[in-house]
């Protein structure tokens, strides 16, 4: 008898396993992995909630500057979707055959000056200043924003003046954490960050001219390597391009009329 038992728990628990396993592979089938740049982390994650709340479908992000991102999806990581921070990197992946299709611009990105020192006041001038010793920007090799700092650097002729005194993060993630701990006295980030729920009202920002830097016109693209099904990459390209989606990116100080 406690022979027949133990056969027949031990044929319950092998059927148990065989059930989950489809069921855990079903769960991962459907969950999108999405290559994020990291001006785009804050409204991506209130991005995600909502499109999971209309289709039910999971995502998780990596988070990086989109020359990293890039590098990563070219030496085969498995992303469905890549949403860069200019449009360089997705049109170099359209070209070399790592997308479905072209890339498309879902936003145009701004730039800000942002000091968590309390008696700063951002500006162009002060970081001429002797008592400004480090200024925060991303890489320019790595990350757009980076670009887009060393255009308004040279725009005001300052460039070659503080050049010494600029602190590079790898990602505007990294930037921000030079300027959120004081390492650097100021620095240029996204007005996404300042605007997020994280961050809003800690320190002091001011917006950067437009005219000053090459507009940060910000692609997405869906990628071959990823193994969602097609299905489930395009509802969320068409989620960030919807009303809702274009709400949420102007909520962050992004752009989306262009």
């Amino acid at each position: 008898m406690h022979k027949k038992i133990t056969i027949f728990s031990a044929t319950i628990i092998l059927f148990s396993i065989l059930f989950l396993i489809p069921s855990c592979n079903q769960q991962k089938k459907y969950k999108l992995t999405i290559a994020t740049a990291a001006n785009m982390q804050f409204a991506m994650e209130e991005i995600i909630i909502e499109f999971n709340k209309e289709t039910g479908i999971n995502c998780e992000t990596s988070i990086s500057s989109s020359g990293k991102l890039t590098a990563q999806i070219k030496e085969g990581a498995p992303y469905d979707i890549f949403v860069s921070a200019d449009m360089k990197y997705p049109i170099d992946l359209y070209n070399d055959g790592f997308t479905t299709r072209k890339p498309n611009i879902y936003a145009n990105g701004k730039l800000v000056l942002w000091s968590m020192v309390d008696s700063i006041k951002p500006s162009i001038s002060l970081l001429l200043q002797k008592n400004i010793k480090h200024i925060a920007s991303a890489n320019p090799k790595t990350a757009p924003y980076g670009i887009a700092t060393e255009q308004v650097l040279k725009h005001y002729q300052i460039f070659d003046s503080i050049q010494n005194k600029l602190v590079f993060g790898e990602s505007i993630a990294q930037t921000n954490q030079f300027i959120t701990t004081k390492a650097a006295e100021i620095g240029f980030t996204a007005m996404s960050v300042v605007l997020s729920p994280i961050v809003n009202n800690k320190g002091n920002w001011v917006p950067i001219e437009d005219k000053t830097y090459t507009p940060i016109n910000q692609g997405i693209v869906i990628l071959k390597n990823g193994p969602s099904p097609n299905e489930k990459k395009e509802k969320f390209y068409n989620f960030l391009f919807s009303e809702k989606g274009k709400d949420i990116l102007n909520k962050f100080g992004y752009s989306t009329s262009f």
